[in-house]
């Protein structure tokens, strides 16, 4: 729990990005992340919370404290015939408590699968992939308010969840370090295969009776073909959200790019993919030295090795300029740039 100085972050971050933070420190329970509060050298308006670092481009050393979240452990509070509310720690990597509600035949996160990151950063931006958001089995979380260290819970209607987005992000952004979450899975799932290649992949599988796994290791397939692996070469996955505009404006896309694909978004706007309108930029497989776009993935940047990261955030406003110009539509980072 003691603090460290100069920290080298470079492992801490999936871009790999090589960069030090002037003081860190790792806690692994409430007590001693409250402890961390209390001291005195941290400046509390100058601090970042770090899980697997999987939604973070660092663009410079950080000046202020670095903590890692390392609150493990998954249990099942309380269930009945139809659910159960199970609990993770904010530190719990998210893929392994997917695997845990698979191997305990409880549904509603199995599209979730393979997603990067930390159970304590999900409900932060309210990840989803595949048809299903964190939202639709989200119960309650536990967090630390940084300025006093007292303890609060926060329902989904206080998380105020969005696309991708949550009061975390919003008004309450840097005041609170999320330490526990819990869920409400099902133990009589609805299986959700209509969004993306998932029923084309099942079928490739030949699997003929859907169950929580053979859904999972379609969307783990899906995701291994199209999305690079960060121990083999550095990005943060999907770096855009993919943007919701209103029908009106997409009536006139399709005019022009009848091929441009859609989905059905919140209040009536349609949502269409950034990876699309990135790779007709021109921007897939594009390299620039040793950073770029991925081949496969017009979604993601990558750092082939020893990039600098205010180098892809450079190429990240490129890109958003360019498919601002050409499709009349303003993309936004999903990843944090610090």
């Amino acid at each position: 729990m003691n603090l460290r100085y100069n920290y080298p972050l470079k492992n801490l971050n999936t871009f790999g990005i090589d960069v030090v933070a002037k003081q860190f420190a790792s806690f692994s329970s409430v007590t001693e992340l409250q402890e961390l509060l209390k001291l005195p050298e941290i400046d509390k308006n100058n601090l970042l919370v770090l899980g697997g670092g999987s939604n973070v481009l660092f663009t410079q050393n950080f000046a202020g404290t670095v903590l890692l979240n390392r609150i493990e452990g998954i249990n099942i509070l309380s269930e009945d015939e139809d659910v159960a509310l199970v609990e993770a720690g904010g530190g719990v990597t998210w893929h392994d408590l997917v695997l845990f509600a698979i191997d305990k035949e409880l549904g509603g996160i199995e599209n979730l699968s393979l997603i990067p990151g930390t159970v304590g950063a999900a409900p932060l931006q309210n990840i989803g992939a595949y048809g299903v958001e964190l939202k639709d089995v989200f119960y309650i979380l536990e967090a630390v308010e940084i300025s006093t260290g007292k303890i609060s819970t926060f329902n989904a209607e206080q998380c105020n969840f969005g696309y991708r987005e949550s009061i975390f992000k919003k008004t309450l952004k840097g005041q609170y370090i999320v330490t526990h979450v819990v869920l409400q899975l099902s133990k009589k799932p609805v299986f959700n295969t209509s969004y993306g290649a998932i029923s084309n992949t099942l079928e490739a599988m030949q699997v003929k009776n859907i169950t929580l796994k053979a859904l999972s290791d379609a969307v783990i397939a899906i995701r291994q073909s199209k999305l690079p692996d960060p121990a083999l070469i550095g990005n943060a996955g999907s770096f855009f959200k993919n943007p919701e505009i209103s029908p009106e404006q997409f009536a006139d896309l399709k005019e022009q790019y009848p091929a441009i694909p859609s989905y059905p978004a919140a209040h009536g706007n349609i949502k269409v993919p950034a990876g699309w309108l990135i790779e007709h930029c021109g921007w897939k497989g594009k390299k620039i030295n040793n950073y770029g776009v991925h081949k496969d993935q017009a979604l993601v940047l990558v750092n082939y090795g020893g990039a600098e990261g205010n180098q892809i955030r450079a190429l990240a406003y490129e890109i958003i300029e360019s498919v601002r110009q050409k499709f009349g539509i303003t993309l936004q980072p999903e990843v944090n740039i610090i």
